[in-house]
């Protein structure tokens, strides 16, 4: 809860203020996520690279189709992995950036930038200067293709034969988080309503289950049963990665200035309509409980029966970088559970330029 709390103030920050400030809270924490963006680019030609590998064995019939694709999730699971310990540095620094602002360390007064300027909040010289750089970035068109920085975090649960009512985890704690990086790319060179947007995500989907219960693993199949100590806390989490892919629509007007036509993105209404498809890299349970005032964290990791594959469908609609966010996995959780449980969230989603 403390990791979203960290989170969720940070990205709302950045949603509230656009400064230009090289100093500031907001282009501090902008640089971090460029280097959580960088990470992701460099994990990803890595993997690129090793699975190209992978295709020169099987090519050259060193190993069999079923053993490239076994390597392949292998490394899959392996870059995934990595990816995940680096980016946590960086989750201390926003940690860190966070407390500062809220311990009142960082001034919000404009400091030079890379042009040499100290821009104020004055009507001097330095303001003008700065009202000039404004404008010609706000009459910059955009390239086709831009890539952001995508964050999300909201409730998820369970369907279970078409319905969520009487779930069997809890509605307020079971939670997901998703972050990675996309691409949106201007369907046609003159109009700016449709896009592709496309990308690479880390997806976490919490469930809590309710009335002291926990997961166990009885042969093929999953269940929750009552567990015989007192549990101060019960979760179950799978990790995935998953390419998202969706058609957005985006209600930015283009603007025209001088003859030439310029076109933004995230500066409107956004509707968008897709789906994702990925692996599991990790599934865990953890426990919590006291015994005699001794306090117990546990935690489990295996495959749980849970499917290795997702697949599903998702939508957002919201108003520049924020949109309501919903996805549906159209796999069951447990491949081979006999009654099939499918993963559902509801959220709030940042995409940042």
């Amino acid at each position: 809860m403390r990791n979203f709390t960290i989170y969720l103030a940070l990205l709302l920050c950045l949603f509230a203020s656009k400064m230009v400030a090289q100093t500031t809270f907001e282009s501090k924490a902008k640089a971090i996520a460029d280097k959580i963006e960088k990470i992701t680019k460099e994990e990803k030609e890595t993997l690129k690279a090793e699975v190209e590998a992978v295709n020169v064995q099987l090519e050259n019939g060193s190993i069999t189709k079923e053993q490239a694709d076994a390597k392949k999730q292998e490394l899959a699971q392996a870059r995934a992995t990595i990816i995940e310990n680096r980016v946590a540095v960086a989750q201390e620094e926003l940690k860190d950036l966070v407390q500062q602002k809220v311990d009142g360390k960082i001034e919000e007064e404009y400091q030079p930038n890379k042009f040499g300027f100290v821009f104020s909040k004055s009507n001097g010289k330095n303001g003008e200067k700065y009202q000039k750089y404004r404008d010609s970035i706000a009459n910059r068109s955009e390239k086709r293709t831009t890539s952001q920085f995508v964050f999300a975090l909201g409730l998820n649960n369970v369907v279970t034969d078409g319905s969520v009512e009487n779930s069997d985890f809890r509605f307020a704690g079971s939670r997901f988080y998703e972050w990675g990086l996309s691409y949106n790319s201007r369907l046609f060179k003159n109009d700016n309503l449709l896009h592709l947007k496309y990308g690479a995500s880390l997806m976490y989907n919490d469930l809590r289950p309710t009335e002291n219960r926990v997961f166990a693993v009885n042969g093929n199949q999953t269940q929750l049963q009552t567990s015989a100590i007192n549990l101060k806390n019960s979760r179950f989490r799978n990790v995935y990665l998953v390419a998202p892919i969706h058609l957005e629509f985006d209600f930015t007007k283009k603007k025209e200035k001088d003859g030439k036509t310029y076109f933004k993105t995230h500066n409107s209404f956004r509707l968008g309509v897709g789906g994702y498809a990925g692996i599991r890299i990790k599934s865990k349970q953890k426990i919590e409980y006291e015994i005699d005032d001794i306090e117990y964290d546990e935690k489990a990791k295996g495959d749980f029966n849970a499917s290795n594959f997702i697949y599903g469908l998702s939508a957002y609609i919201g108003y520049k970088e924020t949109s309501l966010y919903i996805k549906y996995d159209l796999n069951p959780i447990f491949q081979d559970n006999v009654v099939k449980q499918n993963n559902v969230s509801l959220g709030i989603r940042f995409d940042f330029n």
